[in-house]
């Protein structure tokens, strides 16, 4: 029997559907050997759930020998199974199954993986980790593209990780019923990064940059300057184009390295420049 599934008997029984269930779901299942189909759901929803042991306990009960716990529930005829949570009865199956309608039952009460990636992200941003939170949040928007609270928390990462103009068009596309709290949050979020992208240090070293464009020292300032506002693109653009002017330009070449390790795993811009780089080392 897979760990995920447990025997309930008389002895076990308050413990599984008066205190487990306030923890987790706990789904029930009734079986007795006489009747196939109950053992046939049962063993299928073992299999089912062996992975959802986070979120949903599976209990089994045999009621030729568990009669009182099948007569506790109210059962009259088998197969069936019944949903537990905080102690009552919520949801049940009866009759016998497919396996798409099994499944049907369960996602419609187990977290989605959109749902579990959602979360795992969320945890991510909170502990700084931006970068990682960006590989697992767009994963989750790939699986459900229209969902506003993944849109939003994506559009916070894109603002963290320099990427306002892909943040402005997810913002953009969120309805205005979903324009909560959390939205007007972001938005100012946005609005505040777009400001620094400008900072008057960026703006007198490019004005100085204007006048001597072929200082390099003046180009490593404004690159660094760049990638502390998160304008990545613009930072690698003009360390690329010095790497390319001289090849031997190796403090360059170092901080145009430093910027794409910088970058969140999976960005499409760290392929596109380590392609670049690779063509022009070789």
């Amino acid at each position: 029997m897979s760990t995920n599934s447990i025997a309930m008997t008389l002895d076990n029984f308050q413990q599984i559907v008066l205190e487990q269930s306030k923890e987790k779901l706990v789904l029930v299942s009734f079986w007795a050997e006489q009747v196939p189909e109950s053992v046939e759901l049962k063993d299928k929803l073992t299999t089912k759930v062996a992975d959802a042991d986070e979120y949903l306990l599976h209990a089994t009960v045999d009621c030729q020998a568990q009669a009182q716990i099948a007569q506790q529930f109210g059962i009259q005829g088998l197969p069936t199974a019944v949903l537990v949570k905080d102690g009552q009865p919520i949801d049940g199956l009866s009759g016998p199954q497919t396996e798409e309608s099994i499944t049907q039952f369960l996602d419609k009460h187990l977290p989605k993986q959109e749902d579990l990636l959602l979360a795992q992200a969320r945890q991510q941003v909170s502990e700084g980790d931006v970068n990682q939170a960006f590989a697992v949040i767009s994963q989750a928007h790939q699986l459900a593209p229209e969902r506003a609270d993944i849109k939003l928390l994506l559009a916070d990462v894109f603002i963290s990780t320099g990427k306002t103009a892909e943040a402005e068009q997810l913002l953009d596309s969120i309805k205005m019923v979903d324009q909560d709290s959390e939205y007007k949050a972001v938005m100012a979020k946005l609005e505040l990064a777009t400001q620094a992208a400008d900072s008057p240090e960026i703006q007198a070293l490019e004005a100085q940059l204007q006048s001597s464009p072929d200082d390099i020292d003046l180009q490593r300032k404004l690159a660094a300057q760049y990638s502390q506002v998160n304008r990545n693109e613009e930072a690698l653009s003009l360390l690329f184009s010095m790497v390319q002017k001289d090849a031997g330009d190796q403090k360059s070449k170092e901080l145009l390295l430093d910027v794409l390790k910088a970058l969140p795993d999976g960005d499409p811009l760290a392929s596109k420049f380590r392609r670049k780089l690779y063509t022009l080392m070789y």
